[in-house]
């Protein structure tokens, strides 16, 4: 299987300004600029969008752990922080909260780490991945 996505980009890094497309037209130019990676412009980035790929890798491996060991999901949800500091991603950090009737937690921990160290996107980083993760209910 492969997925494609395009970035298109005009103009100097600072005061150009570009816009990326997915085959699954879920973007479809999106504007993305240095104000929108850098300071709090309007359109997105790539760090935000390596978050939102690392949440819901993460959390679908974590769903697939969850089902292999018996127990059904009643919600699970992630929170993915990208750090950008002098022009690398030293670490992410996952907050996953989850509702899962009859899980104890012991095993819940092991199920996360599991999915923290075995999604592929986590697998694909070249950063320090950290996690909370907790057990509602």
């Amino acid at each position: 299987m492969k997925r494609t996505s395009v970035a298109h980009w005009e103009g100097t890094g600072k005061e150009g300004k570009g816009h990326l497309s997915t085959q699954s037209t879920v973007l479809s130019q999106t504007q993305y600029s240095s104000g929108s990676r850098f300071e709090e412009g309007i359109g997105t980035n790539p760090e935000e969008l390596v978050g939102a790929a690392h949440a819901g890798c993460f959390t679908m491996k974590l769903s697939f752990n969850i089902s292999g060991a018996g127990f059904v999901p009643t919600s699970l949800e992630t929170k993915a922080t990208v750090t950008l500091e002098n022009g690398a991603i030293p670490n992410i950090h996952l907050e996953t909260t989850a509702v899962v009737p009859g899980l104890s937690d012991e095993k819940f921990q092991e199920l996360a780490l599991d999915a923290k160290a075995n999604c592929p996107i986590s697998k694909l980083l070249n950063t320090d991945i950290t996690l909370n993760a907790v057990l509602k209910g």
